[in-house]
């Protein structure tokens, strides 16, 4: 990645630098594509990759660790607070995270796509739509399309954003992500940061990306009916609850 000449976070560097990009890879038993998806993330310049193992049964964590990535060991399931602990491991100094999954269904080359437009001040938020951009057959569930399509009228109809999918893939400014509040544990955290995303106006993107099949393995979601119903009843659960919480901040001001 070039050198950095614009301003990150709104204040100019004391000297010009790369930016730091810290990537975050939460995963369970995806030891067949975590190594390929480390090395495909570094290969894109970021600063760090950040695995959260979620007590994997298999050679998960061995694999990340060989292939260069930091892991970090959650034994609480939950995607949102595997995710919270990936942020907290971040280095001190880090700009933008880069979140993605680990089973190689995300094209890991359009990292530099997601972080450009926030390292020139054009956004603070990027999200790289799935079902923009060109999918590989049978990368998506019937069930993940519906959610996305239900998700993109739940936020237009609620805030007028216009993202189109509640995909994993996306940046954002460490800063601004502060300031967020997240505190969702489960799968509702995709849809709680557009949600906060949208509601605190921040300025935001979205580029086609489209899907791969995952390498190996099968989906804790998709793969799994029970767990698919519960990931539903956790993203529906998310957007009510947390739309009426935006809306009391909202009415009580600042």
């Amino acid at each position: 990645m070039s050198e950095v000449t614009h301003e990150i976070g709104g204040k100019r560097p004391a000297s010009r630098r790369p930016p730091v990009v810290s990537a975050i890879i939460p995963c369970l038993d995806e030891e067949t594509a975590i190594g390929q998806v480390v090395a495909a993330v570094l290969a894109q310049s970021v600063s760090e990759v950040i695995v959260v193992d979620g007590a994997s049964r298999d050679r998960t964590a061995e694999r990340a660790k060989a292939a260069g990535a930091r892991v970090i060991v959650e034994p609480q399931r939950g995607y949102g607070r595997a995710i919270q602990a990936g942020i907290a491991a971040v280095r001190d100094d880090a700009d933008i995270l880069v979140f993605l999954d680990g089973d190689g269904s995300d094209p890991a080359e359009f990292i530099s796509d997601l972080v450009s437009p926030i390292v020139a001040g054009q956004a603070a938020f990027v999200l790289g739509s799935r079902v923009r951009g060109s999918c590989e057959s049978g990368s998506m569930a019937p069930q993940q399309v519906v959610a996305a399509h239900v998700g993109r009228l739940l936020l237009r109809l609620v805030y007028g954003a216009s993202f189109t999918d509640l995909s994993p893939f996306r940046a954002i400014r460490r800063d601004e992500l502060r300031r967020l509040g997240m505190n969702e544990a489960t799968y509702g955290w995709n849809l709680e940061m557009l949600m906060r995303v949208a509601a605190a106006r921040l300025p935001a993107l979205e580029i086609a990306v489209g899907q791969r099949r995952r390498i190996g393995g099968v989906s804790k979601v998709s793969g799994n009916p029970i767990a698919g119903i519960k990931a539903a009843w956790s993203i529906s659960t998310t957007f009510v609850r947390l739309a009426l919480e935006l809306r009391h901040q909202q009415l009580r001001g600042p």
